[in-house]
């Protein structure tokens, strides 16, 4: 063990620990979750380090010693960004709510290193954290990391499994089977059209989730500790959010007030609820679709899933549809984390909302499992799923609904009266209405022709 010092006294530190005294003292008060702050975020701060060192690096003259320090700072947090040296971040997500301490945590490690590399001293706040206050510089982070996620992992997932369900509704598009309302049965639906609809629930996510993103654009850094924006030069500001926009080939922008974005963190609650829309369609869809595979003899069976394991341990040939449930129960837990961060947002006082790393990881988490879980029910269950055409047809001929045809032929309570009279006799529809006066044949195959009842006239 190594001593080292802070403002409150010594912290003894592992020798081989690349972290010092804040984060050792860190460790020591947060003993909670035993789950450290998610690494995209420390990622995150990494490359703002690297950012503003590399800014600090062309304001200094070359050859001098701050022109070497910032050089090797910004080398240094390159080196963490790349996920080097994860196992020096253990400080657990559940600490204080400005993220200060995991901001010492990469400005302490970054600064070891720089400091081992450049053989000059470095302090983890004059130098690495110069120009910086945890109060902007860990919002910004949570805003990067999110929009990393979104446009690299959730998004590229989201638009394969829409292209799937679309591949799908063309390739069922001439199968006719019973539309349901309120889980009855109702008037006819191709296949084809009701796995367009779960297309188009996904495309309108897609769109609101790139609507809601804009405000993570719009980064809290220059604000310093309470917006005004103390020791952070507005040029060496603009130039930082200039390189990270760049560096993550994103519209990032300054915020156009530094009081409300450091304050609030509304766009990160909009962003959330974004999200939570998402979940919402997905549960819809996956349900459906489990709905439509049951039985396969003794429910709908519509459609066949792909068999992926045994579904159960005590009734054998059992399958059951675990992708579809394993969505809803990634539906579900990110309804959990809206609202947990809807509350939190709600939380801010005055000039800092103190509840950011839950709000970060609780995102961050609905992010991974959205893009993960898509991937996994587009893989194995979506592209596998195949249609039951004869049963599609058998159970839109049986229903009763194709009454709602011949209302125009007979009006609304004779053909009530008819499709009573069908259910207590056992006939058809048909039959019935072949011995109705005034009906002509030709017009009742027209009426009752059920794939004509897919489509607008």
């Amino acid at each position: 063990m190594r001593i080292e010092r802070d403002s409150l006294g010594e912290m003894q530190i592992p020798d081989d620990a690349l972290y010092g005294a804040a984060t050792a003292r860190a460790i020591h008060n947060f003993q909670i979750s035993n789950t450290p702050l998610c690494f995209a975020v420390i990622k995150s701060i990494a490359r703002i380090k690297r950012a503003w060192a590399a800014i600090h690096v062309q304001f200094c003259a070359a050859g001098t010693q701050e022109s070497i320090r910032f050089q090797a700072i910004a080398e240094a947090a390159a080196i963490v960004a790349n996920g080097k040296y994860n196992d020096q971040f253990p400080v657990d997500v559940y600490q204080t709510g400005s993220g200060t301490s995991s901001n010492m945590n990469v400005n302490e490690v970054i600064a070891r290193l720089a400091e081992a590399a450049a053989g000059l001293a470095v302090h983890p706040n004059d130098d690495v954290n110069r120009a910086q206050s945890s109060n902007d510089v860990f919002p910004s982070a949570i805003h990067l990391a999110c929009l990393e996620a979104l446009h690299g992992d959730l998004l590229p997932a989201l638009r394969d499994l829409r292209e799937s369900l679309n591949a799908k509704a063309q390739d069922f598009s001439d199968i006719v089977k019973t539309g349901r309302t309120h889980l009855q049965d109702a008037v006819p639906i191709t296949l084809g059209q009701e796995f367009s609809g779960y297309a188009a629930q996904l495309a309108r996510a897609e769109h609101t989730l790139l609507q809601a993103s804009a405000g993570l654009c719009e980064l809290p850094l220059g604000g310093t500790a309470v917006g005004t924006g103390m020791h952070a030069p507005a040029a060496l500001v603009r130039e930082v959010i200039a390189w990270l926009a760049q560096d993550y080939d994103l519209p990032l922008i300054e915020a156009p007030n530094h009081f409300e974005a450091q304050a609030a963190r509304d766009a990160l609650g909009i962003f959330s609820a974004a999200l939570r829309g998402l979940g919402l369609a997905l549960f819809k869809i996956a349900n459906d679709i489990r709905w439509l595979a049951s039985g396969p003899h003794c429910g709908l069976g519509e459609i066949s899933l792909p068999a992926t394991q045994p579904g159960s341990s005590i009734m054998p040939a059992k399958i059951n549809p675990v992708q579809a449930e394993a969505l809803m129960q990634v539906s579900a837990r990110v309804l959990g984390n809206d609202s947990t961060i809807a509350f939190a947002v709600s939380a801010g006082n005055f000039e800092l909302n103190t509840m950011m790393p839950l709000m970060g990881q609780c995102a961050l988490e609905s992010l991974s499992l959205l893009a993960r879980g898509m991937e996994s029910f587009n893989q194995n269950c979506v592209r596998g799923i195949t249609a039951n055409r004869e049963r599609c047809r058998e159970q839109a001929l049986r229903s009763l609904s194709l009454v709602t045809a011949i209302t125009p032929l007979v009006g609304y309570a004779r053909a009530a009266s008819l499709a009573k009279e069908a259910e207590q006799s056992g006939r058809s529809l048909r039959s019935l209405l072949e011995n109705e006066a005034g009906v002509d044949p030709a017009r009742l195959d027209a009426v009752l022709d059920i794939a004509a009842m897919t489509k607008r006239p």
